[in-house]
């Protein structure tokens, strides 16, 4: 499966994890320049950007690993356009959902964590 596919898979499968867990899906991929947030959702009056990361294997490491710190920076950018365009004023986090979908074995693994990274004021 190629990458752009792969993403895709985990984005929708991490969509449909956080639903299940109440989440309430705001949006997808919302760009802002060349930066982007895959999904901002809300769940107890808290607005969540979450950074999907999928991999096929763990053997170059977890795929939350992945989330560097100028990806951080990037998605703090995304998250602060968001919320001063929409007027938003509610508490917000940044969260990553890390997924290992194995086709040889026909099984996922999906870990939520939950204020992965802050913004520093």
């Amino acid at each position: 499966m190629d990458q752009k596919l792969l993403g895709i898979l985990g984005e929708n499968m991490a969509m449909e994890f956080l639903s299940e867990k109440a989440y309430k899906i705001k949006t997808t991929n919302y760009r802002f320049k060349k930066w982007e947030v895959d999904i901002i959702a809300e769940k107890e009056n808290t607005i969540v950007f979450v950074e999907v990361k999928t991999r096929q294997n763990d053997y170059l490491g977890e795929p939350w690993r992945a989330v560097t710190k100028a990806k951080q920076r990037q998605i703090i950018r995304v998250a602060h356009e968001y919320l001063v365009l929409h007027n938003i004023h509610q508490e917000a986090r940044f969260d990553v959902v890390s997924i290992i979908h194995d086709p040889a074995i026909q099984r996922n693994q999906i870990e939520h964590i939950e204020d992965a990274f802050y913004a520093m004021l």
